[in-house]
């Protein structure tokens, strides 16, 4: 089994529950914004979304870098690859779990074709 941070997989996911985060996320998948920027496509106060955007920060989702007054947010990986490498290990196990039903299905199909003849 996958070794991972359980405490950081946990405030990932939460995080991620959001989907104003979600969407925060896929804007900077397209490259550093600033806030403002980041706030022009939702209906809320530049404030607001200074939150988000701490609590995305917090969960190492992102970082920024600091130019005058503006902060440059940008996607940090690992946070995100944590939970990827997670979701990959269930996928792999339903998988296989699906593959073997699949088999037990087509065995039991053969078996009752057989009878039959």
């Amino acid at each position: 089994m996958v070794n991972y941070n359980e405490g950081r997989l946990n405030q990932v996911f939460s995080v991620l529950a959001d989907p104003t985060r979600r969407a925060i996320l896929q804007e900077l998948s397209r490259g550093e914004q600033t806030t403002k920027k980041l706030a022009e496509p939702f209906d809320m106060s530049l404030p607001a979304i200074s939150k988000h955007m701490k609590i995305l920060e917090n969960a190492d989702l992102v970082s920024f870098r600091k130019v005058g007054r503006n902060k440059y947010y940008y996607l940090q990986t690992n946070a995100i690859d944590d939970a990827a490498l997670w979701i990959d290990t269930l996928k792999s196990f339903w998988e296989s779990q699906l593959s073997s039903l699949e088999k037990y299905l087509l065995n039991s199909e053969e078996e009752k074709g057989g009878n039959e003849k």
